[in-house]
């Protein structure tokens, strides 16, 4: 059955970027290693320890669709029109691109009606065997406060950014309990965390 897996790399204090988008050293372990990361993964300079390469192929080749936000399409150029992984990237926005060169012939669809059809969309396209990747921030944020989200894919890096732009962006309201992982490996500056998050009517 396809779920919903909000993922990012993550500081110890809980941050995916400063307030300036830059990421530090957030994003290392994707580099500092000689094992290219295969699985699922069109963006070939990526290259891990044998331990992370190993967990992102598993996660990644499972990977059918993605959603992320307008602020990280805008930043990364919606990664020149290849998705990281999956089939198609769906991009919650409230207004469409229409200057990017790609929009066109890339495999990336605009949706202005909120993160809940931004999903929906993603899980139809991933199909019942697939699943559907969402960032953290304030996309993944929204889709958490809603419910949306089945697991949570944390790299968690040991450096501590003191404040920028949150994990669950501003809408996570509440406390909200998760099961006991059921994933971690310790990779090179980087632990890899997965959980599932209880749903209501959970144990």
């Amino acid at each position: 059955m396809s779920k919903v897996i909000m993922a990012d790399a993550v500081s110890l204090d809980g941050f995916l970027a400063t307030e300036q988008d830059q990421v530090g050293a957030l994003h290392d372990f994707y580099f500092n290693g000689d094992t290219p990361v295969t699985a699922g993964n069109r963006h070939m300079s990526f290259k891990a320890s044998a331990v992370s390469a190993s967990y992102l192929d598993a996660q990644w080749s499972r990977i059918g669709a993605m959603v992320i936000g307008r602020r990280l399409f805008d930043l990364t150029n919606g990664w020149n029109g290849v998705p990281v992984a999956g089939d198609r990237v769906f991009v919650v926005t409230h207004n469409v691109p229409t200057d990017w060169d790609l929009l066109d012939a890339a495999p990336f669809t605009f949706v202005t009606d909120g993160v809940a059809s931004a999903v929906a969309q993603a899980k139809a396209v991933a199909g019942p065997d697939r699943d559907v990747s969402l960032n953290g921030g304030d996309v993944g944020g929204q889709a958490f406060a809603a419910g949306l989200v089945d697991e949570l894919d944390v790299a968690l890096v040991p450096v501590v950014f003191g404040s920028g732009k949150r994990f669950f962006g501003d809408y996570a309201d509440g406390q909200r309990l998760l099961d006991d992982p059921t994933t971690v490996v310790q990779g090179d500056r980087v632990t890899h965390l997965h959980y599932k998050v209880r749903k209501d009517g959970d144990g």
